[in-house]
């Protein structure tokens, strides 16, 4: 557990005219948005509170390659999720993932929301053999890595969009949904064991919104590292503030980085290169270009080549391009170390008919796309997070998490390809689903909640900015790609104190970027001590000897 260090600097108080729903929801991705619907459609009066301003704050919005769905043979998708977890995923879970997918994706995307799939000229052979079996028979599905059958639903590489958008213009039209955009949770609060809602940053010091249910979708980590595929204010809150208010987390070692991100570094060298492409990274220490090469693209024959022009996957892995992410991301990263760079060949397909808007994102980034992309792996997806059972119910009661900031099992030590949309829409339902009938018929009653503190001065300029800058230096050094116990050490070390600095701060001063700030430190710190107590390598957990950079340990997934 994670202390706080900041109640008893606080009055308690109870504020009973303040707004009340019979669900929370926090966050407004797919799972935070499945959720919100789930609990409606059970008669919840339901209130859902995001960060973002716009749907590409959100990271579903980023999502490219598809969702994945079980068409006519659930277990094989279940083998597959199991196989890429280096053996790691809880089977029990995987089962609701499989079984629950393709009724979960006609359901919601196809029948409440259209999502326009992209389809294919003819019917499947799996839909000409049991029609009733799959979302439908039109659909032209995709292929990526480690999946051994082509199931994804996808929309051009921009599926996430076409997905995210119709769903918050759907909640919006519904009576029982209030949205409330650009507000940020500050705090959980909590009395005898139970979460009764949060504190939000929508006044000076707090305002409390109480709940019989509080369901955590704030996505993911990547404002800890300085290359994620990201949104910018992806910063660890609903994990943290489960943490600090005593729920279980698992798995935090577990952070999976994508090998095909765009690298503006090497495009900024290259003299095909536009000069926008070498556009630096921004103050506060994240890559400005970073755009994600999506998996289909390698499930499509795209191939990887060093700086030497070789092919090199198949030196490091029987499935080649295919392999497991964690593989294909520390092959990119050896080959990038040796060679100067890897590129993504995309001259194997009909990149520009099959892939329109990943040719525009090239084109503006000034990559010409046809001599093959400059890639490099990235922060993309926490497999671990606040522990949770098959309904979204975490450790502490009336609390929920779902999408990637819920360890749900079903991802274990390395994420399948395409499976983060369809666990957070099939976890999201069951939460909320759960949380609408655990407070059906219940008055939500406000307890004393934390009033925080705003009577020092501004922070010093920049503050919160330059200590993100820190905290990401030291979790690319020492808790990425390659890991030794000495650098976990170190870096836990660094981070505690990172965030002493910032309880002093926040003791007496209420701002977003402060409480990003503290999350986000809660967060690394976290995963910082799960690799720490780890001493065996498995999955997206790779260690390394820190004076040969030779495998400390192996596992199935080693790949090199």
């Amino acid at each position: 557990m994670v202390e706080s260090h900041t109640a008893d600097e606080r009055e308690e108080v109870l504020q009973e005219d303040a707004d009340t729903a019979d669900v929370l929801v926090i966050g407004s991705g797919i799972a935070g948005c499945a959720a919100a619907l789930a609990a409606a459609r059970d008669g919840a009066d339901v209130l859902l509170v995001t960060k973002a301003e716009r749907p590409e704050d959100a990271s579903t919005d980023w999502a490219q390659g598809g969702i994945a769905t079980s068409r006519d043979d659930p277990d094989s998708l279940k083998q597959d999720v199991i196989a890429a977890s280096d053996g790691t995923a809880d089977p029990e879970a995987v089962d609701v993932l499989v079984e629950e997918a393709n009724d979960a994706v006609r359901d919601v995307l196809l029948e409440t929301l259209e999502v326009p799939f992209d389809t294919a000229d003819e019917p499947s052979e799996a839909a000409e053999r049991d029609p009733g079996s799959v979302p439908g028979d039109e659909f032209d599905y995709g292929r990526e890595a480690a999946h051994s059958d082509r199931r994804i639903l996808h929309v051009d590489a921009s599926t996430g969009s076409h997905i995210l958008r119709p769903f918050l213009n759907h909640l919006d039209s519904r009576d029982d949904v209030r949205i409330r955009e650009d507000t940020a949770a500050l705090e959980l609060i909590t009395h005898e064991g139970r979460v009764h809602g949060a504190l939000l940053d929508s006044a000076p010091t707090g305002e409390p919104v109480y709940a019989g249910a509080t369901i955590l979708a704030t996505g993911g980590i990547g404002a800890c590292y300085p290359r994620s595929t990201n949104p910018p204010d992806a910063t660890g809150d609903g994990i943290a503030m489960g943490a600090l208010a005593g729920a279980d987390v698992e798995d935090m070692e577990f952070v999976q980085f994508h090998p095909t991100a765009f690298d503006p570094d090497a495009a900024a060298d290259d003299d095909t290169a536009g000069s926008d492409a070498a556009a630096p990274a921004g103050a506060e220490g994240r890559g400005s270009d970073i755009f994600l090469l999506s998996e289909a693209l390698r499930g499509e024959g795209a191939i990887l080549v060093n700086g030497e022009g070789e092919r090199f996957m198949p030196d490091y892995h029987e499935d080649a391009e295919l392999a497991p992410r964690d593989v294909v991301a520390r092959a990119v990263d050896r080959e990038r170390e040796a060679t100067g760079e890897v590129r993504l060949d995309v001259s194997p397909l009909p990149f520009a008919e099959e892939f329109p808007g990943l040719v525009d994102l090239c084109e503006d980034h000034g990559v010409d796309w046809a001599a093959g992309i400059p890639v490099a792996p990235c922060e993309h997806f926490l497999c671990g997070g606040v522990a949770v059972d098959d309904r979204g119910r975490a450790t502490l009661d009336r609390l929920y998490a779902v999408g990637e900031c819920a360890r749900t099992g079903v991802h274990g030590a390395n994420r399948l390809a395409s499976t983060s949309l369809l666990e957070g829409l099939v976890w999201g339902l069951r939460a909320g689903e759960d949380a609408a009938d655990r407070t059906a018929d219940v008055a939500v009653e406000p307890v004393e909640a934390p009033e925080l503190l705003n009577r020092d001065p501004d922070l010093p300029e920049r503050f919160a900015a330059e200590k993100f800058v820190r905290l990401r230096r030291v979790m690319d050094e020492h808790v990425g790609l390659r890991r030794d116990p000495e650098g976990l050490r170190r870096a836990s070390a660094v981070l505690r104190r990172l965030k002493g600095e910032v309880d002093a701060y926040i003791r007496t001063r209420t701002s977003r970027d402060l409480y990003e700030l503290r999350h986000a430190s809660v967060t690394a710190l976290l995963v910082a001590r799960a690799a720490s107590e780890r001493e065996e390598s498995v999955g997206t957990h790779y260690l390394v000897d820190s004076d040969t950079d030779s495998p400390a340990t192996e596992s199935s997934h080693a790949g090199d």
